[in-house]
């Protein structure tokens, strides 16, 4: 079940390949993130000593759960991954044009999950492309509905 998508890496880059990570948060984030307060539009992923981190994840603190402590909403978190997916995304990240892209949060088995992506970033013209293909596909629809 997903609990943000982040709609710009879609736009911005072609996803290449996919990751499940799970996230190292404190109690107060995973609270407000099951309240749908959690945002990814600004975020991105980096490997700093050979693990990952999420930076620029927006989690807005619930009034409710944080009154004793003093959170900060876009801190950066640690993505947990096994040992041969990090050693993957460091050899593919290491090419030239390749980053990492937060692509959604959702819920497996409880837990609260990221999907990271290795991605390569579009052109102007692909992303207009992309656009155009997208129309046309809506206006397909339309038509075969209108059709039958």
């Amino acid at each position: 079940m997903s609990i943000v998508d982040n709609r710009k890496a879609f736009h911005d880059y072609f996803i290449e390949e996919r990751f499940e990570a799970g996230l190292v948060l404190e109690g107060w984030e995973v609270k407000s993130i099951r309240a749908g307060r959690a945002q990814l539009k600004e975020a991105y992923v980096v490997l700093q000593r050979g693990e990952p981190f999420v930076i620029g994840m927006h989690v807005s603190a619930l009034p409710t759960a944080s009154t004793h402590v003093n959170p900060d909403p876009t801190r950066t978190r640690k993505l947990l991954l096994n040992a041969p997916e990090i050693a993957k995304l460091i050899g593919k990240v290491e090419q030239k044009g390749y980053t990492l892209v937060p692509i959604n949060l959702h819920y497996a088995k409880g837990r609260v999950k990221m999907d990271i992506g290795l991605a390569k970033g579009k052109k102007q013209h692909d992303k207009r492309e992309s656009e155009k293909e997208r129309d046309w596909q809506r206006e397909r629809q339309r038509l075969m509905r209108a059709k039958g």
